[in-house]
């Protein structure tokens, strides 16, 4: 139960450093959006539409970088939420037994 614990402190820290790469990112364009849960590719862009790398290089490849840290942040609260449920079994069998 500690170890678990341990662990769910180091992924919310992990979680919490994702964050600001993300809130970063958000703040590099403006058109990449103010979301945090939010893949990139879900907003309008004003303009032309830039599908690859000929259209916008930097925008495209930022936008790319953002989705990735996305995914990663929704794996990392994905496992978070598997951990925080085998602390709560173990903490309630210690409890109930």
């Amino acid at each position: 139960m500690i170890l678990g614990t341990i662990f769910l402190v180091i992924l919310y820290l992990i979680l919490k450093y994702i964050l600001a790469w993300i809130s970063y990112y958000n703040t590099l364009d403006p058109r990449l959006g103010d979301s945090t849960w939010r893949f990139t590719y879900d907003y309008p862009v004003i303009g032309e539409r830039d599908i690859s790398d000929l259209d916008d290089k930097e925008f495209v490849r930022l936008r790319r970088k953002k989705n990735k840290i996305v995914l990663i942040m929704y794996s990392i609260v994905l496992i978070m939420f598997i951990a925080s449920m085998s602390v709560l079994s173990k903490f309630l069998l210690f409890i109930f037994d």
